[in-house]
């Protein structure tokens, strides 16, 4: 059973940064879509950011260029970083993979919590 693996997250004040991290616990073939989703307390999950095979990557319009998605299809790896970190940034981040064919992948979600 593949599974994907977030780690980065914690507690971190206002303005401050993250960096995300997502890794397949072993090879998976064919991923032509990697992203990244949160869910805040109460709220429906949503998408962050994402980027495909070939490298074009799309984000949230909150985001407003304050973070940044990285990752290799190939490598089965996909990054966050996240800088200017606001209060309402704080959720549950997770990590999608996506194989031709629609097969998602999910990681088991990491906190993420800006406060001071």
């Amino acid at each position: 059973q593949v599974q994907l693996v977030e780690s980065g997250g914690g507690l971190v004040q206002p303005g401050g940064s993250l960096r995300l991290s997502c890794a397949a616990s072993r090879s998976i073939f064919n991923i032509y879509y990697m992203g990244w989703y949160r869910q805040a307390p109460g709220k429906q999950r949503e998408l962050v950011a994402s980027i495909r095979r070939g490298g074009s990557t799309n984000y949230a319009d909150w985001v407003t260029g304050r973070f940044t998605i990285s990752g290799d299809t190939t490598k089965n790896t996909v990054y966050l970083q996240m800088n200017s970190l606001k209060p309402e940034d704080t959720a549950v981040y997770y990590c999608k993979f996506v194989k031709m064919g629609g097969y998602e992948y999910w990681g088991q979600g990491i906190q993420v919590t800006v406060s001071s």
